[in-house]
């Protein structure tokens, strides 16, 4: 398998192990910067170039883009899917799970748990947009944060009406969540790939601080999530159409709630904590995915081979035998 990485640092943890995987199980592996990409776009097909070389022979790209680029990011992986090239992680799946909003919104739809979410635009209706939700304490989310910076917490009306005004004074987008007391500032990690759970961690916020992200400080360690979180954590990222996500959901007194759905999860907490090969999971997920698709593809193409082999053969059985046809009727009719 022909294997490649959108990253912009080959150095990353996550994007070396990817590369290790790939190369231990002997496929060719190549890591791309999406912003060296550049395409041609026209109704006589979709080219890429990559400093002043063209890509093809492609079979898969695995999308590490980072928030800063995911409009340029995902134009490059469309392209590629365009190209005929298979990704675990479609362009249009990733872009709804950079969305807080739109994310939970189709997983709400779904009938996934989640947080009480409220959003609103006009500042006139922040006093009832909050009544709407409930009394404080209050998480305010950046809508396209990342690592838990731009997460807020408000344990006053008023702080959260001078927060969401200030927000707003800056023309920011962001959601306001419930805050879920009994998490006690844990949360629990899913690696989802496919359809199983591959590892999981917990992770415990620092104290004082109620995000867990390991980034702002947080504990983690590997543990066995129960059935129901499995399945809220894989139902979730089928939703938003990951075939590859790191699924945040927080233990509440009415079951697993989903905080949010990462598509460029980071490997090297989830490694280390569960000792879990996650990379080689992806891969290998990777190609049987591509595995298969191939075979796919050749039995169609031998079906719809046999099938002009058949009526050719026919054709030429029926001009070669002049009467064929009547005699067979007649045989057939005695």
């Amino acid at each position: 398998m022909k294997l490649a990485i959108l990253s912009r640092n080959t150095k990353l943890y996550s994007t070396r192990r990817l590369v290790e995987a790939a190369r231990d199980r002997g496929h060719t592996v190549r890591v791309l910067d999406p912003l060296r990409c550049y395409m041609r776009i026209a109704s006589d097909g979709f080219h890429m170039h990559y400093k002043g070389r063209e890509l093809r022979g492609i079979d898969a790209v695995i999308p590490r883009v980072g928030a800063s680029v995911t409009r340029y990011g995902s134009a490059v992986l469309r392209q590629f899917e365009l190209m005929g090239t298979w990704t675990p992680n479609p362009s249009d799946a990733v872009l709804r799970a950079r969305d807080k909003l739109r994310s939970h919104q189709l997983l709400a739809a779904q009938g996934i748990g989640l947080p009480a979410t409220v959003f609103g635009d006009n500042p006139d209706d922040t006093v009832d947009l909050l009544s709407m939700l409930g009394p404080p304490p209050h998480v305010i989310k950046l809508n396209e944060g990342s690592q838990g910076a731009g997460v807020m917490l408000t344990e006053k009306l008023s702080a959260s009406r001078g927060v969401i005004e200030a927000l707003r004074g800056l023309y920011a987008q962001f959601v306001v969540q419930e805050f879920i007391a009994e998490a006690k500032g844990a949360d629990l990690r899913c690696f989802v790939v496919g359809d199983r759970v591959v590892a999981a961690m917990k992770r415990q916020a620092p104290k004082g601080d109620f995000r867990s992200n390991l980034h702002r400080g947080g504990q983690a360690k590997g543990v066995k999530p129960t059935a129901m979180e499995q399945e809220t954590a894989i139902r979730a990222a089928q939703s938003l159409g990951l075939g590859v996500a790191g699924v945040d959901l927080i233990r509440s007194a009415r079951g697993p709630l989903v905080l949010e759905v990462n598509a460029s999860p980071g490997l090297e907490g989830i490694e280390e904590a569960s000792g879990v090969d996650v990379a080689g999971a992806v891969v290998d997920y990777v190609s049987q995915s591509v595995a298969t698709i191939m075979r796919s593809t050749r039995t169609k193409a031998q079906k719809s081979k046999l099938s002009v082999e058949d009526s050719i053969l026919e054709e030429n059985g029926r001009l070669s035998t002049p009467g064929a046809s009547k005699r067979a009727r007649r045989a057939r009719r005695a």
